[in-house]
């Protein structure tokens, strides 16, 4: 029983096709079954099943069974890895957002400036959805997403709720401290997608078939575009606090009736982490809270109030 076998088992478990196997893992088909074959026999039990004139394939009770355990032989084995590596450092791979990860670059400079434990960090940027893949494949160690998806071996737990603000440029056409979005001109809006209870609350309330100016999928981007005349964003707390550092924006309550939702942010992990980085992972978790309090995204209003 080798790695190659092991991860074939699972790509085809996540597939339920071998073809498709093949094509994910740029293999040939014949390989994928001779991989699979010689997995069943040295374990001497069947995996799976194949039905005549289906494509789809089928796990057997011991194939069910083994999932769990090939899962775990694989972060053994990545562990093996590390260790060849690993001296007097800490390793950490971090998946996020792209604006999470924004708002969380002045904690990733401390780490990286802090000499005892030192760290090493490897920051990956992706969707949500692609982060709970990385993450089940142990690809990644630790991630933060905004949306709550249901994967078997991962946890996911909320960090951060945050309420949405009205941002624009520091020459703001409408200079007040709270703002009704009917008062705004939806084509002047920089719309983000920030997940999918805003989307439906922001389709309900704006717009009236008026397209925004621009729609943006990366905080790059949404700053960019926040240095043209007119143009304003509804933005959650970590992210105004994120761009005022960057430039001087005029930032305002939403004072419609139905407030857009809280955005949440959830931290996830594997059910079965790797024991190599076990401890980064948990001295991360613990600088990561200590940030959050001190930023208090989660109380943004009575902050700006009090600044």
């Amino acid at each position: 029983m080798n790695i190659s076998e092991i991860e074939t088992f699972l790509m085809i478990v996540k597939t339920r096709n071998i073809s498709k196997t093949a094509e994910n893992l740029f293999l040939s088909q014949p390989t994928v079954s001779h991989r699979l074959k010689s997995l069943e026999d040295e374990l001497d039990v069947k995996l799976i099943t194949r039905k005549k004139g289906y494509k789809q394939i089928e796990l057997t009770a011991q194939g069910e069974e083994f999932i769990p355990i090939a899962e775990r032989w694989v972060s053994i084995w990545r562990e093996m890895q590390l260790l060849k590596h690993r001296q007097d450092r800490l390793y950490l791979t971090v998946g996020c957002t792209d604006t999470m990860n924004a708002v969380l670059m002045d904690l990733y400079h401390k780490i990286l400036t802090e000499k005892n434990p030192a760290m090493n960090l490897h920051m990956e940027t992706h969707y949500s959805y692609e982060l709970y893949g990385l993450l089940e494949n142990h690809e990644i160690d630790i991630g933060f997403v905004y949306h709550h998806l249901h994967f078997r071996n991962i946890i996911a737990e909320p960090v951060l709720r945050e309420k949405m603000y009205i941002v624009q440029p520091e020459n703001a056409r409408i200079r007040k401290p709270s703002i009704h979005t009917d008062e705004l001109d939806p084509s002047d809006e920089v719309f983000v997608s920030w997940d999918g209870n805003f989307r439906i609350w922001h389709d309900q309330r704006i717009g009236q078939g008026k397209l925004p100016k621009v729609w943006v999928d990366s905080f790059g981007l949404l700053d960019h575009m926040l240095e043209e005349d007119g143009v304003w964003a509804i933005v959650p707390a970590s992210v105004v606090d994120r761009i005022s550092q960057l430039k001087p924006i005029y930032i305002s309550r939403i004072a419609n009736e139905v407030q857009p939702p809280e955005r949440t942010i959830y931290k996830i992990k594997h059910r079965y982490p790797n024991e190599a980085t076990l401890k980064a992972v948990q001295i991360f978790e613990e600088k990561m809270e200590r940030y959050l309090l001190d930023r208090n995204w989660g109380s943004f209003e009575k902050k700006q109030e009090s600044d």
